[in-house]
C-alpha cells in the first residue's frame, strides 16, 4: 500500500513513520510519500526519520524482525504524490504556526478566548484551510479516484464536511481526543477497553466538543460510580479538570475541550496571564527546532523528541492547577496516529475497528436506521442533529468506510449547545467554501464564545487584516 501524508513535513510525522515502521501495523505500508510546499521542513523531517533508534521503528528486530520500514519518499509535487496513492493522511495548517498565532492573539484582543481550534481561532483557521483541503480533494478526484482521505487536519469536524460534497464517504475525519477520554476513565473505572473495542461506550459530539454518557460492562453503566469517586476521577486529566460535584450533576465526562465553555472566564484570564500564547510557544520553538534538524545528523531523531515532549507538557496548560504534570502517557505520544493507522488497517481489510470519528450523522439502512415507514429520511446517530452533519461518535471501520453506532439523546443542555454550534460550523463551511463573507460574519457573531454581531464584524475585520488572502476568499 502506497501512503501519502500532506503536510508531511508536519511536527507529527515521525509518530506515524514510527508506528508504520513496528508494531501491529509494521508491513502495512510499503511506500510512504511525503508532501509539503516547504522542501527545508521535509529535509528535516527525514533527517529524523532517518535517526529514528532501532527501540522507536527504526530498522528493528524482534516479533517484526524481517519486516522491512516503508520506503520513503518526499515531493513539493501534488500531482506526483498523488498518482498512484492508495490512502491519503492530511495534516496541512495554510500559513504555519505564525497563523495559529494571528487565530489566538486577534480573539485574545477582544477579550476573547483565543484557541487554535474552539471559538473564533477555530473559525479563523476553517476559513483558511477548507480552501486548500478542497483543492487537494479534487486533486485526488483526478490523480487517485480510488483513495481515502483520513483527515487529520483542524478543525477536524468543519474541514470533514466541508469534503464531503467531493469526496463522499472516502473522507473520515479523526481526533484522538475523544477516544484518549473514553480508554482514560475507563481505567479510572476498572475497564480497560482493548484497543479497537468501544463495546459498551455512549460518547456523542461534535469535533472538540463531546461527552462520555455510558461505559456499560455485564449491563451495567460503570460511569456514574466514576463520577461520585473523586479519587477515581483525579487519576486522569479530564476528570481533574472539573469538580466532581460538577461531573456528578452532569451525569457525563466531558472531553477536555469542554473547559473553555465551562470554565470560560478562567480560561481566558489564565491565557492572558501567560507570556506568550501557546501558538507563540510552538512558533518560537519549531522556528528554532527545524533549521537544527535538518543537519543533526544521528542527533535529529533526540532533538526532536525532546521538542515533541516539551511541546506536549505545555498541552492545555492553562486547565492545570500549578505545578501539575500532564500523564506519563500521553507524553509518550502515540495517540492520533494510532486511531488513523487503525482506520487505515481496517479499510485495507485487515479485520474491522471501533473508534471515535467524524462522520456524517446517518445511520445505515438495516441497523437501526431505516428510515420510518413512508420515509426517505434516514434516522441519525444523534437525534436533534441534522442526519447529513458530520458529527464525531464511536463508528465500525470496515473496508466500505465508517459507521457511525446509535447514541442516547443529548440532554437538554447539551443539544442546545451541539446545535448551535453545528449552526456555526456550518455557517463557516459555506463561507469558505462559497466566499460567503455575511456567512462568516455570522459564525463568529453566533458562536456560544463570541456571542455578539458587533464582536463578529471586529472578529473578522481583525482577521482580514491578519491574512489579507482572506479578502480575496469573498465572492460579489
Amino acid at each position: 500500500m502506497r501512503l501519502m501524508i500532506a503536510g508531511g513535513g508536519g511536527f507529527r510525522v515521525p509518530l506515524v513513520y514510527r508506528a508504520l515502521a513496528s508494531g501491529a501495523f509494521a508491513g502495512l505500508v510499503s511506500e510512504l510519500v511525503l508532501f509539503d510546499v516547504d522542501p527545508a521542513r521535509l529535509s528535516a523531517i527525514t533527517a529524523v526519520l532517518r535517526a529514528m533508534p532501532e527501540s522507536d521503528g527504526g530498522p528493528h528486530s524482534g516479533p517484526n524482525a524481517g519486516v522491512q520500514p516503508p520506503a520513503v519518499r518526499t515531493t513539493t509535487s501534488l500531482p506526483e504524490a498523488l498518482a498512484g496513492t492508495d490512502l491519503v493522511f492530511a495534516a496541512i495548517r495554510p500559513g504555519g504556526t505564525a497563523g495559529r498565532i494571528n487565530d489566538e492573539r486577534v480573539a485574545q484582543d477582544l477579550g476573547l478566548l483565543g484557541q487554535e481550534t474552539t471559538g473564533a481561532g477555530g473559525i479563523s483557521y476553517a476559513l483558511r484551510t477548507i480552501p486548500e483541503m478542497l483543492h487537494l480533494a479534487r486533486q485526488m478526484g483526478e490523480f487517485c479516484p480510488d483513495a481515502w482521505l483520513i483527515n487529520f487536519t483542524n478543525p477536524a469536524g468543519m474541514v470533514t464536511e466541508a469534503l464531503l460534497p467531493v469526496l463522499g464517504r472516502r473522507v473520515i475525519g479523526i481526533c484522538d481526543s475523544a477516544g484518549g477520554l473514553v480508554h482514560r476513565a475507563a481505567r479510572a473505572a476498572g475497564l480497560p477497553l482493548p484497543d479497537g473495542t468501544l463495546d459498551g461506550v455512549g460518547y456523542y459530539g461534535l469535533n472538540h466538543l463531546g461527552w462520555l454518557h455510558r461505559l456499560e460492562s455485564g449491563g451495567g453503566d460503570l460511569l456514574p460510580a466514576l463520577l461520585s469517586d473523586a479519587a477515581a476521577l483525579s487519576t486522569f486529566e479530564e476528570g481533574r479538570l472539573f469538580p466532581q460535584p460538577f461531573l456528578q450533576d452532569l451525569g457525563a465526562l466531558p472531553n477536555e475541550y469542554l473547559y473553555y465553555y465551562y470554565q470560560r472566564d478562567g480560561a481566558v484570564a489564565a491565557m492572558r496571564a501567560m507570556a506568550q500564547t501557546r501558538g507563540e510557544s510552538i512558533h518560537h520553538q519549531q522556528a528554532e527546532l527545524y533549521p537544527l534538524l535538518a543537519s543533526a545528523g544521528a542527533d535529529a531523531y533526540t532533538l526532536w523528541d525532546a521538542a515533541r515532549r516539551s511541546r506536549e507538557e505545555g498541552y492545555l496548560a492553562e486547565a492545570r492547577t500549578h505545578g501539575e504534570q500532564r500523564d506519563e502517557d500521553d507524553l509518550a505520544g502515540g495517540g492520533y496516529e494510532r486511531v488513523a493507522l487503525a482506520v487505515m488497517r481496517a479499510l485495507a481489510g485487515a479485520g474491522d475497528a471501533q473508534l471515535i470519528l467524524n462522520t456524517p450523522n446517518m445511520l445505515p439502512t438495516g441497523t437501526g436506521g431505516a428510515p420510518a415507514s413512508g420515509s426517505t429520511t434516514p434516522e441519525p446517530a444523534i437525534s436533534g442533529l441534522p442526519a447529513d452533519a458530520v458529527v464525531e461518535v464511536p463508528c465500525t471501520v470496515t473496508p466500505d468506510g465508517a459507521v457511525p453506532l446509535a447514541q442516547s439523546a443529548p440532554g437538554p443542555e447539551q443539544l442546545t449547545l451541539l446545535q448551535r454550534v453545528k449552526e456555526v460550523e456550518r455557517l463557516a463551511v459555506r463561507a469558505a467554501t462559497h466566499g460567503d463573507r455575511a456567512a462568516a460574519v455570522d459564525a463568529f457573531s453566533r458562536h456560544p464564545l463570541v456571542d455578539s454581531p458587533a464582536l463578529g464584524a471586529k472578529l473578522l475585520a481583525g482577521y482580514e487584516h491578519a491574512f489579507p488572502r482572506l479578502r480575496g476568499l469573498w465572492r460579489g
